[in-house]
């Protein structure tokens, strides 16, 4: 049964949230779980629905698994097989392309289906297949599954063809057991691909190299098991600190790193946001007085991709014009439309350009979410809007927040999840 979000806006948020662990840096953790036989602990796992099935397809191929606490889980992949894999969970999640590294360190053979995920353009893998095939995996499409084939895996310099998060992990993952040196030149240097580097090392890899874009990694034999946490959600953060900016009142925001934020602090502060910094917290404060910008988006350190969306209903409330480029997702602003419906003054330049004409009132109505971070911007304009928002399809939301809803109402928004 469906489910949507019945939210009347314009209340003042006041409280304290902690934030939920990283989904994205969640997927890559879960997924480097096959690369020893030892038992891993992971803590701070945000309970969405792209981690939960991630999960449910370990179990799935034989992983063992044990919930320690609510965001804690123990897991063990000692005994596996690969023909009881769920393929229909592997292919409704983007996540589940992070096993092909994993896999190929434990399977001759094996298949995945085509992955899902976010409708905000054509998101290929082309990266990540042309990566693994110069660590000597043979890799073909058939009936909408991709066969991989692995005699050896040997370390190579890999080039890659852009700053791909999920392709620098897959090359982590994978290269940490071939045999020899792998250079990866144009690798992604965001926290979560730090974050797995930094589990992996534990676990006894040799890795150079983290939060650059070329990482050097020295093949080894065996990994053994280990205990990591996973870092913040940079991206909910994002979230909760539009939500304080558009209402009344004051967010406390805890368990953050205040490092990951940079950019996206620096561009809050130039458009007139009201927050101050602590060493894990940030405080936020009704800001009403927002200017307009031109921004883009860029591979890290650059301005995330993923945090454009919860900028575009501030600037709904800037006075002038605003500029947004994403160059990056032809659909990124497929929102934008329920935006408009709202009463949001948005020119669409082009697929990837959209400005934004303020200082523009919203009003609240019934719309609907494609993706995760658009679910996030659409609740942030329904906080903000004169009267009642229903907001369909909430299961994408669901995908990357965690209860989202119940920290929202922590800090006095008027909000419902209904059937």
């Amino acid at each position: 049964m469906t489910e949507k979000f019945l939210i009347k806006g314009n209340r003042s948020l006041q409280g304290e949230i902690e934030i939920s662990g990283y989904k994205n840096a969640a997927g890559a953790c879960l997924a480097a779980v096959l690369l020893t036989k030892d038992e891993i602990i992971l803590d701070n796992l945000p309970l969405v629905d792209d981690v939960l099935n991630l999960i449910k397809i370990l179990e799935s191929i034989g992983v063992k698994v044990s919930w320690l606490d609510a965001h804690k889980i123990k897991l063990q992949a000692d005994n596996l097989d690969i023909s009881k894999m769920e393929s229909e969970l592997v292919g409704a999640s983007r996540v589940s392309v992070l096993l092909m590294g994993s896999l190929a360190t434990r399977f001759k053979s094996f298949k995945l289906p085509h992955p899902g995920g976010d409708r905000i353009g054509l998101r290929p893998i082309t990266a990540h297949i042309e990566a693994l095939k110069k660590l000597g995996v043979d890799i073909e499409t058939e009936n909408g599954f991709y066969k991989f084939n692995v005699e050896k895996l040997e370390g190579k310099e890999v080039i890659l063809k852009e700053f791909s998060v999920t392709a620098t992990e897959i090359l982590m993952i994978a290269a940490v057991k071939a045999k020899g040196k792998t250079i990866i030149k144009q690798a992604a240097a965001e926290p979560q691909v730090c974050d797995l580097g930094e589990m992996l090392i534990k676990m006894g890899a040799k890795i150079e190299g983290l939060g650059t874009h070329t990482i050097k990694i020295d093949g080894v034999d065996e990994l053994h098991g280990t205990t990591h946490k996973i870092m913040p959600d940079l991206l909910e953060v994002g979230t909760f600190i539009a939500a304080g900016v558009i209402t009344p009142g004051e967010v406390i925001i805890k368990n953050i790193n205040i490092d990951h934020l940079d950019i996206f602090l620096d561009r809050l502060e130039e458009i007139g946001v009201n927050f101050e910094k602590g060493d894990n917290f940030l405080k936020v404060k009704y800001s009403p007085n927002i200017k307009a910008t031109r921004i883009q988006a860029l591979p890290w350190p650059g301005f995330p991709t993923d945090l454009l969306p919860m900028l575009i209903p501030l600037l709904t409330q800037a006075e002038g014009k605003s500029l947004v480029h994403d160059p990056l997702y032809e659909n990124r602003f497929n929102y934008v439309q329920e935006l408009r419906k709202m009463g949001a003054d948005i020119e669409m330049v082009d697929p990837h350009r959209i400005i934004i004409y303020g200082k523009t009132p919203l009003r609240g109505l019934n719309i609907e979410t494609w993706d995760i971070r658009a679910g996030a911007s659409l609740i942030i304009a329904a906080l903000l809007a004169e009267g009642e928002t229903t907001i369909d399809n909430i299961h994408q939301i669901d995908r990357g927040y965690e209860k989202i809803e119940e920290k929202l109402k922590k800090l006095g928004a008027d909000i419902e999840r209904v059937k």
